[in-house]
């Protein structure tokens, strides 16, 4: 979570104008609001700019909440503080919002806010009760798990909403997983598959679309790996769970894909998604063959892993990193590698290695690694041996 209730700075005294000091607001079409309009209501100030990916993300899932929030009047509102540096900007994006914004050129209230809210990052959502007390330093993350549930974002709602999740997830089964889609299948190509038929096995929910280039990419890599455990005769399965926008671009994916596929239907792909708190796709859970969950990491391990990775559990990995730890013996400690200047040195996670992406094959590394430290510059093991004018230096 991103922040602790408890951890806020209190405000309170004086209400809401005393936080909001500005005359009044602008609505998305440049129309001005009142303070009378949103007075005795719970205030989110929404900090976001129009140029980073991860505002357009949350826009709609903080939109979405809202509008189920003013539909049961709950006495919520939303306030952006724009960190937009142009006006077109600010009005582009503020028109993709239901709620009031302090206006672009109020400058000194935007810096004001921000430095008595220590904003350091966006996307970020400060909640302030209707006396201007601090209820929620950084709620955005819990409207990205919960939604509008996480109303009105107090340290005991929290707590309840946590102990719900963790009661989900200690009875979770894959029939219950796709109970929310409304059927008792999933599309294979030319028919219908009994999700029933999935229980036993392990299964990856791959969360991904087709307007999404690393999406794409990925694809073609889990497709091999889904190819080779099939071949092995692993009790492996895939699901697909579109994200695509459109309907288009979802049976684009499937023509791609050579799993299996939930229905093109955003309720259960979106409920799936906040159930398992998915950010960013691709995405690739894994569910074991008990229904529990194995990893939200699988993208990551089958970057690293590839088909070794199977069946991904803790046990699993631990094995493939023992392997690593004693292959990385009988490399020589530094070399010399054509992409770069400096000599490279050995590294591993316990002496300044860590998540790197490869600067030869541009995959994903972890851990053991040749590195040029002044540099930030990283390979695998592998490819600092197999890459032509690569040379060996220290043994």
């Amino acid at each position: 979570m991103a922040g602790d209730p408890g951890d806020a700075p209190e405000v309170g005294e004086g209400g809401i104008r005393s936080v909001l000091t500005m005359g009044s607001l602008v609505d998305p079409s440049g129309n001005e609001v009142q303070f009378p309009e949103i007075d005795g209501k719970m205030i989110g100030l929404y900090f976001a700019a129009n140029w980073y990916p991860k505002c357009e993300a949350f826009t709609p899932v903080l939109a979405a909440a809202y509008e189920q929030l003013k539909e049961r009047g709950a006495g919520f509102e939303v306030v952006l503080v724009s960190c937009d540096e142009d006006r077109p900007s600010f009005e582009r994006f503020h028109r993709t919002m239901p709620w009031p914004a302090v206006p672009f050129g109020d400058l000194r209230c935007k810096k004001r806010l921000s430095e008595r809210f220590q904003v350091e990052g966006i996307p970020r959502l400060v909640v302030l009760a209707a006396d201007g007390a601090v209820v929620h330093p950084d709620a955005a993350d819990l409207v990205h798990r919960y939604g509008e549930r996480a109303f009105p974002f107090t340290a005991a709602k929290v707590a309840e909403l946590e102990a719900d999740d963790q009661r989900k997830y200690a009875s979770q089964t894959l029939e219950k997983l796709f109970s929310i889609n409304g059927k008792e299948y999933v599309n294979g190509a030319n028919e219908q598959v009994p999700i029933s038929s999935l229980v036993g096995k392990t299964v990856g929910l791959y969360f991904s679309a087709n307007h999404c280039a690393p999406c794409i990419k990925f694809t073609t890599k889990l497709a091999a790996i889904y190819s080779s455990l099939k071949g092995k005769a692993e009790d492996f399965e895939i699901v697909y769970v579109p994200m695509d926008k459109e309907e288009d671009g979802y049976l684009r994916s499937c023509r791609d894909m050579p799993w299996l596929a939930l229905p093109y239907d955003g309720v259960p792909s979106r409920a799936l998604a906040r159930y398992f708190d998915v950010r960013e796709i691709p995405t690739l859970v894994v569910v074991g063959p008990d229904g529990k969950t194995v990893t939200r990491d699988g993208r990551n391990l089958v970057n690293l892993y590839f088909d070794m990775a199977f069946p991904f559990t803790d046990a699993q990995i631990r094995l493939l990193q023992e392997a690593e730890d004693e292959a990385a013996k009988e490399y020589p400690q530094s070399l010399r590698h054509r992409g770069h200047r400096h000599e490279l040195s050995i590294v591993s996670d316990k002496s300044g290695g860590g998540p790197y992406i490869c600067c030869e094959c541009e995959e994903q590394g972890l851990g053991w690694a040749y590195q040029c430290i002044a540099c930030g510059y990283e390979i695998h093991l592998r490819c600092g041996q197999n890459a032509e004018g690569g040379g060996a230096g220290t043994a």
